[in-house]
């Protein structure tokens, strides 16, 4: 296979789509949603088997536990695809919306309307998942889509996109609309993250250094994030009950996810009350504790903390803990050594509470909640493009309007310019 040429072709097909996507009325979008979900449900055995061949490949590979819970398809897992693309069906279509119209003195009514991007590139690891949350909402948002997911999980990718082409056919809108890349040659990503007459915006979803070649080689506009490096700080105000919930949660619902804990601040006044029995709770669950000094003179025999541990995302049953005099060094601790994802207070205290969401800079900042809902399916987005931790166009989890631009409208009567 030629892969320059062969990333040409998908860049046309999905330029093509891309213009009848646009035009494409909300009845035959969600009729295509539905479609693919229905798809899911009738080839859910082909689905398990090549998400077997995924699985058996990968350990071969030597993938570690966190690729390999990324990578598996479970009967929930598959639900929630499926789900999802119905709740996306149910959103309010964004294309077409015309927002703050105005009349200016010449007479003129201008206002905006919500456009698709157009062309998405989305490249991603592992999670197949992926496939059809990144597919719905670029369908739903009018655009068309060219998704590169990681070699480990070519089969089950490949299944997916057989799933998602029926539902486009039923609903008559263009197959290449999602067109899944069929290569697992590397060479695939340079391609297409320097096709601007084909590709309007690239999204990367995976690890840091996918992310950051992505981020240095790509010749159209990027929406990322680096890391989740999320925090969970236990206030002085904090009750006991929810902090000892909201800690062990998010760290221990899942290890491999960028919403999951990475570092626990606690504050020193309740450090003394609430570690023991976070610290029974984590050992009972296996999870490796580094600690600072005074963490450590509490929690006896756990790793000493070292400076990389406070800039890590371990992506493991790993967690550090720090213990902080103020909700100021709590805040200057996340700012410092956050990637901006997601961060939470557990606290009762309303003012302490404001001032945390105020002064943390994350795309995702929370008061007494897990970390673990910084999602869009927990949002109401449906889905989700990605989390982005940017500060311009879309920022935190990316659905329907972040994968939309706006554009100027005016409404005259005649009116010239005098």
């Amino acid at each position: 296979m030629d892969v320059n040429q062969y990333m040409i072709t998908l860049g046309q097909q999905a330029r093509a789509a891309a213009t009848a996507m646009a035009r494409a009325s909300t009845q035959d979008k969600n009729k295509a949603l539905l479609a693919i979900a229905d798809a899911i449900s009738q080839q859910r055995s082909d689905l398990y088997q090549a998400n077997a061949t995924d699985l058996e490949n990968g350990r071969a590979k030597g993938l570690d536990a966190a690729l390999l819970d990324r990578l598996e398809l479970t009967d929930a897992r598959i639900d929630t695809m499926i789900e999802g693309l119905h709740q996306v069906a149910t959103l309010p279509d964004p294309v077409g919306e015309i927002t703050d119209m105005k009349y200016r003195p010449s007479g003129i009514q201008v206002g905006k309307m919500r456009v698709p991007l157009g062309v998405i590139g989305i490249i991603y690891e592992s999670r197949p998942n992926v496939t059809i949350e990144a597919a719905s909402l670029c369908l739903k948002s009018g655009n068309a889509t060219i998704l590169r997911g990681g070699s480990e999980s070519i089969a089950s990718n490949q299944m997916l996109a057989t799933c998602i082409r029926t539902g486009l056919a039923a609903a008559g809108l263009p197959e290449t609309a999602v067109q899944v890349v069929e290569t697992t040659d590397r060479a695939a990503v340079g391609h297409l993250i320097t096709l601007p007459e084909f590709v309007d915006v690239i999204v990367p979803r995976g690890g840091k250094g996918l992310i950051e070649r992505v981020s240095k080689d790509a010749r159209v506009p990027v929406i990322k994030h680096l890391d989740g490096i999320c925090h969970v700080y236990l206030d002085r105000f904090a009750d006991q009950t929810k902090a000892l919930n909201i800690a062990v949660n998010a760290k221990t619902h899942r290890y491999g996810t960028c919403n999951t804990m990475e570092t626990l601040l606690v504050h020193q006044d309740v450090a003394n009350e609430l570690l023991p029995a976070l610290g029974e709770a984590y050992t009972a669950l296996d999870v490796e504790l580094r600690g600072c000094d005074r963490s450590r003179d509490i929690l006896h025999g756990i790793t000493a903390a070292t400076a990389a541990d406070w800039d890590t995302e371990y992506l493991a049953p790993i967690l550090s803990i720090k213990i902080v005099d103020s909700i100021e060094a709590a805040i200057e601790h996340i700012n410092r050594h956050g990637s901006h994802h997601t961060d939470s207070i557990v606290t009762e205290n309303y003012t302490l509470a404001r001032q945390f969401l105020t002064e943390v800079d994350s795309s995702s900042v929370m008061i007494n909640a897990s970390t673990r809902f910084a999602d869009g399916f927990e949002y109401g987005l449906g889905a989700e493009i990605g989390i982005s931790t940017d500060k311009i166009h879309a920022r935190g989890p990316v659905g329907l309007d972040g994968l939309t631009s706006q554009k100027y409208v005016v409404f005259g009567n005649g009116e010239v310019r005098k």
